[in-house]
């Protein structure tokens, strides 16, 4: 995209009736709504940094079941769509596979004393993170409701599926890791750095409900035509 395409699509994005648009739509809000939630787990439960990020790393296990989901669904298209997801489908639950499970390990390694321990097997990570907070499978269980109203309205009633760009849809979870690990070194080190424990875990709830923000602004520019070539690049904004 070239100098002008950039500020065009800026300035479409910051339009304030952009973000009418946008949370006139139900799920929108249901959206903003899962991504709130673990202010109520600090409140309700105590949480403080280890479950939280354990939430968001289970958080990005749902989103790439998902996404092979939604492979699998762009593969009754066509035949070479079937060809590539029959390539992509095993390959990106290998890599992202594993891209999770390093990310995991630094996560809990991270969490030091108060959520380490265990071995380093997938399922060991798995069974530290529902374990490290309580009402931990209560909120997993929001995370995987929402992103199934957002695959059965978005991908299979508005038929997305028809429209999905296999390897765009491959690559589209990464950015939730790397975001998710920004946040957490950031935080951190705010939490560090002035002692409190609670300021670093509401920086990373709010960089994360920012992040949902921006993707449900994408996906309203995505129903509205409104991201061209550019539409196949984002996920789900959940």
């Amino acid at each position: 995209m070239n100098e002008t395409g950039s500020a065009r699509f800026a300035g479409r994005f910051l339009d304030p009736s952009l973000f009418a648009r946008t949370y006139r739509d139900p799920l929108a809000w249901l959206s903003l709504a899962t991504d709130l939630v673990p202010i109520a787990a600090i409140l309700v439960f105590t949480w403080g940094p280890t479950p939280l990020v354990a939430l968001y790393w289970l958080e990005n296990l749902i989103i790439g079941a998902y996404t092979i989901l939604r492979l699998g669904g762009a593969a009754v298209v066509s035949f070479i769509n079937l060809a590539t997801a029959l390539f992509m489908i095993p390959f990106f639950t290998f890599h992202y596979g594993m891209f999770c499970y390093g990310h995991g390990l630094f996560i809990r390694s991270f969490a030091g004393g108060e959520g380490n321990g265990g071995g380093a097997a997938p399922m060991d990570l798995v069974t530290w993170a529902l374990g490290s907070g309580d009402g931990m499978l209560w909120f997993v269980g929001l995370i995987i409701v929402t992103n199934a109203v957002f695959f059965l309205v978005d991908y299979i009633g508005r038929g997305e599926f028809r429209r999905t760009d296999p390897p765009a849809e491959m690559f589209a979870p990464y950015g939730r890791i790397v975001t998710l690990h920004v946040a957490i070194i950031l935080g951190a080190f705010i939490a560090i750095a002035t002692d409190q424990r609670l300021l670093g875990v509401l920086i990373l709830i709010a960089i994360r409900v920012i992040f949902g923000i921006v993707l449900s602004l994408l996906r309203r520019m995505k129903l509205d035509g409104g991201l061209g070539k550019l539409a196949g690049k984002f996920a789900q904004p959940v």
